[in-house]
């Protein structure tokens, strides 16, 4: 009997992902636990190892697809000993049409030119219905697209497989008008629970103000999606709270400098090698643990105390970023911590960070200061309820005992969800983090 391979879940909110490669072909055998496949989620792209024995008999989207369902079919195994032409057969249609590869997508058309009508479709294209006239067939994207632009699906023909709505019937639809907006809400009707978040200015609206051939268009990709929605999901949903502390550094800079140099070697190199931002991370976590109230996620319902400081720290990657986690940082040593740091951070540029390693956390650190930034404001990520912005460590004149002198100074920033940890809350949970940053003996014990 044929094996269908699906689409995996690679983490407990993933609904779909793109087919970034295949490590097998047809015809190839494979056995449990093979990579058989490359997965790109918005974050991360990870592998994907064969279940069972067999050989693929056919696969059923392509590599380099993009926005394929989670348990949709993606190829089909025939096992041991069965045919592998029947198994091929065998798979067909156990699941959902796979989206179009991305190759596929229509390319923008040039600004300067007039809307052009939409191409005819062939005579057989129909409003994609199913037979009771309930349902309109048409693809995730296709959908998303016509909820953006009000096209109601019923009234665009489909040109995709079988009468299917794809994305570009939507935009022919929506470039020339062809199709009736969606139906407004009846008088009377209840309102929507939530206004749909803020789109800014539409794409031709932004291309007209610029001259033709002076700009080229960069399709936004899963990532930058993910974080541009999350952003602003977080602005429009969080009340944002801002409060900020200049930190002494001259302590922490000679403390670091012996800790390093007490560092034993193990082939040739030291076993560790400790930054400002792993003494940031550690203080923060310290702090939550002395200031529980503030360690905290917003709910509807409740507010969740957690009982260990999850401190994710940003990580620059190529079109965008990420938030790896170091899981109940105030439990471990500096040199855990940087160790794990350095891990993770060189993953998370791979791109090969799992889920469970950037998902959650329960605070964040933001580090600017080795880009010159003196300080800044971040936004705060759900679930966490704050975030640290730390600014460059800098040489600033200072009035200690009513005489000017030179210290290393560093302005950090608390955002922070008013809902849950206020102000006085946030400028305790700050005041205690900058006491670990002045007194960093204070962390080794």
């Amino acid at each position: 009997m044929p094996i269908n391979i699906t689409m995996p879940a690679l983490s407990p909110t993933m609904e779909e992902g793109n087919l970034a490669k295949w490590l097998v072909k047809e015809g190839d055998k494979v056995k449990s636990g093979d990579v058989i496949a490359e997965i790109e989620t918005d974050k991360a792209t990870m592998e994907v190892e064969a279940v069972d024995e067999g050989t693929v008999a056919k696969i059923v989207v392509p590599a380099g697809t993009d926005g394929v369902k989670v348990n949709a079919l993606i190829a089909v195994l025939a096992a041991d000993g069965e045919d592998v032409a029947a198994a091929a057969k065998g798979g067909n249609g156990a699941a959902a049409p796979a989206p179009a590869a991305k190759a596929e997508a229509p390319a923008p058309a040039a600004p300067s030119a007039p809307a052009a009508a939409p191409a005819a479709a062939p005579a057989a294209a129909q409003p994609a219905r199913a037979e009771g006239g309930a349902r309109v067939f048409s693809s995730p994207l296709a959908r998303r697209l016509a909820k953006d632009t009000g096209i109601d699906l019923s009234a665009v023909a489909g040109t995709g497989p079988h009468g299917r709505v794809v994305k570009k019937d939507v935009e022919a639809a929506v470039s020339g008008g062809a199709a009736k907006p969606a139906a407004a809400p009846a008088a009377g009707a209840a309102a929507p629970a939530a206004a749909p978040l803020a789109k800014g200015m539409s794409e031709d609206a932004v291309l007209k103000l610029f001259e033709p051939g002076s700009y080229e268009l960069v399709p936004h990709d899963g990532m930058r999606k993910t974080i541009a929605k999350r952003l602003v999901e977080s602005k429009q949903t969080i009340p944002h709270f801002y409060v900020s502390v200049d930190c002494e550094l001259d302590a922490l800079l000679a403390l670091r400098a012996q800790l390093n140099a007490a560092a034993p070697e193990q082939g040739g190199k030291p076993v560790y090698k400790l930054s400002v931002n792993d003494m940031v991370i550690k203080a923060l976590a310290l702090a939550l643990r002395d200031v529980p109230n503030a360690n905290v996620s917003w709910t509807e319902s409740n507010m969740v105390k957690h009982k260990h400081a999850d401190v994710g720290v940003a990580v620059s990657i190529p079109g965008g970023l990420i938030t790896p986690i170091i899981r109940q940082a105030e439990l471990k040593s500096l040199s855990a911590i940087s160790n794990e740091m350095k891990d993770l951070g060189q993953r998370a540029k791979d791109r090969k960070l799992k889920p469970e390693e950037y998902q959650g956390g329960t605070t964040a650190v933001s580090n600017m200061g080795m880009m010159g930034v003196k300080n800044f404001a971040a936004v705060v990520n759900p679930p966490h309820a704050t975030i640290l912005a730390v600014g460059a460590g800098e040489e600033r004149v200072v009035v200690k005992n009513k005489q000017m002198v030179i210290a290393n100074v560093m302005t950090v920033t608390l955002s922070t969800d008013h809902r849950c940890v206020d102000g006085a809350l946030g400028a305790e949970l700050l005041g205690a983090f900058k006491r670990y940053i002045e007194n960093p003996m204070g962390m080794l014990v």
